[in-house]
């Protein structure tokens, strides 16, 4: 499968787009101030303990408080509290935990009143990021991702991806990783780790240790609520967690993400160094890559397949509710089942799709076209299987029941992909009060002499319409020669395909966007 990575770095976020074989199957946006992201390690205070929920409220210094269950503790929580209580006091010797005796391992069915104190302070890590009125989920069951690799502290036990099948390899794995892990920790054999040779699984065991070290490193004399270890940012994650030999191409625009981007493949993948390319086209890298579009037609209430076919898409407060619909796919020459089986099919690869690029999570209810006979069903339950084997989030799908309807939950750790691609009236911009288009002109050379004169901008960049674009070059002089003649300044200007008519915005040289 041909897969590609394209990355749009703007001033205050950069947008990420997973392409497979051209279709758009993951968009992320992360903002360049984000915290509290999956994976981040902090030191916490136990504000509250609710023996009600067997659960606690600890202070990261988000505005919600932190929510941690005692199942989110981890076996291993007390052996946690104890190297914390150490390292806090400077009385840890060394940054491994080679020569640490483990405390007992808690029951499942404890109370989380007998291993939590208020005021207690406590290391967590983020396991779900704030969503809506919610603040952060976290756990003390800590461990660190690498490429090949799962580090997991206070831990001996291997284990190794149920994806791996061989039993021969399996055993390779363990044999290997038994030879080279440092004492009390444990390590998850990833699936990517199959047939890859001792020196890779090394390195990646070195760096994850070395990761562990930075974090006792900052934790000695912290003061809580504090953030001691990042993630990786979401550009580097997804290279680490989808990174295959399919991968083709990864398109950044920005010349500092590009650079790290290849120190960082450099590190996990040297051979693969040479994929990542930097984009220095005028137009808007999303919209020459078709992003653009693609968003605009995936995103929204209606999603239309081009046989016709579409999906409702609805949000309540506790599910998701699809229907699916045939629209004018139908075949005069097949039956009704047959017809349904078709479109229910096809409509299965596009609601996999839907799932991983909105992210959507929880509960997940799809009303198919009735199919009477039991082998239809089951048909489109496999391809439902094998459409969502694509997913990297946890899910689990149930077979389609007697009325058509097939359920599914789906781990969602981050706030749904939301895009709203409803467009302004061109007229009014949505005010509802009519500017007329004739005066537009001259609207554009009164803000070009603001910026100039009273600004003194010396750099111009003006994004436009296409018709707009094709206008203001037209003609001898043409009214950009006109407004060089005027204020000394040269206008670059930039068409941009999915600005209404009369929309226009003006760019700095390191395209900032100009407010006024």
């Amino acid at each position: 499968m041909n897969k590609e990575l394209i990355i749009n770095s703007g001033a205050s976020e950069v947008e990420i787009a997973l392409l497979e074989e051209k279709a758009l199957v993951e968009l992320h946006k992360e903002k360049n101030d984000t915290s509290f992201a999956v994976g981040d390690v902090y030191l916490g205070k136990v504000r509250k303990i609710m023996p009600g929920l067997n659960a606690a409220f600890v202070d990261v210094g988000y505005e919600k408080d932190a929510f941690l269950h005692y199942l989110d503790l981890g076996p291993q929580v007390l052996s946690l509290h104890k190297m914390t209580r150490l390292t806090l006091q400077g009385r840890l010797k060394g940054l491994t935990l080679d020569n640490f005796k483990l405390e007992k391992d808690i029951e499942k069915t404890g109370k989380i009143t007998e291993v939590l104190t208020a005021g207690q302070q406590i290391l967590i890590q983020v396991a779900k990021e704030p969503i809506s009125t919610k603040g952060p989920r976290v756990s003390s069951e800590l461990s660190f991702a690498g490429r090949f690799l799962v580090l997991v502290p206070f831990s001996n036990r291997i284990s190794i991806s149920q994806r791996i099948k061989s039993l021969d390899e399996r055993k390779r794995l363990k044999r290997l990783i038994q030879s080279i892990k440092p004492n009390n920790f444990g390590v998850i054999i990833r699936t990517v780790a199959e047939h890859k040779k001792v020196a890779d699984l090394d390195n990646d065991l070195k760096s994850l240790v070395k990761k562990w070290e930075l974090l006792v490193k900052k934790l000695n004399r912290a003061e809580p609520p504090t953030k001691i270890v990042s993630e990786l940012d979401r550009t580097s994650a997804i290279l680490r967690d989808v990174l295959n030999e399919s991968f083709n191409s990864i398109i950044i625009n920005d010349q500092t993400l590009y650079d790290e981007t290849r120190n960082y493949l450099n590190s996990i993948a040297p051979d693969k160094t040479n994929i990542v390319k930097l984009y220095k086209g005028r137009r808007p890298v999303f919209e020459n890559f078709g992003i653009d579009k693609q968003i605009k037609n995936s995103f929204g209430r209606i999603v239309t397949i081009r046989s016709g076919i579409y999906l409702i898409i609805e949000h309540t407060e506790a599910l998701h509710v699809i229907d699916i619909n045939s629209g004018h796919r139908v075949n005069k020459e097949n039956s009704q089942e047959e017809n349904a089986l078709a479109v229910n099919l096809e409509a299965a690869a596009e609601l996999a799709r839907q799932l991983r690029l909105r992210d959507m999570g929880g509960i997940i209810v799809i009303d198919f076209i009735d199919m009477k006979q039991s082998q239809n069903r089951r048909k489109l339950f496999q391809k439902l299987k094998e459409e969502m084997s694509k997913d990297r989030a946890k899910h689990t799908i149930l077979p389609p029941s007697k009325f058509g309807l097939v359920q599914i939950t789906r781990q969602r750790v981050r706030p749904e992909m939301n895009v709203e691609n409803a467009e302004k009236c061109p007229v009014c911009g949505g005010s509802g009060e009519i500017k007329p288009s004739i005066l537009l002109i001259d609207e554009v050379e009164n803000n070009i002499r603001y910026l100039i004169q009273e600004q003194n901008e010396k750099y111009l960049k003006l994004a436009v319409h296409p018709f707009l674009y094709a206008y203001l070059r037209s003609g001898l002089p043409s009214p950009r020669m006109k407004w060089y003649q005027k204020y000394k300044v040269w206008v670059r200007l930039m068409p941009v395909n999915t600005y209404h008519l009369l929309e226009y915005h003006f760019f700095n040289k390191n395209d900032d966007q100009i407010k006024i």
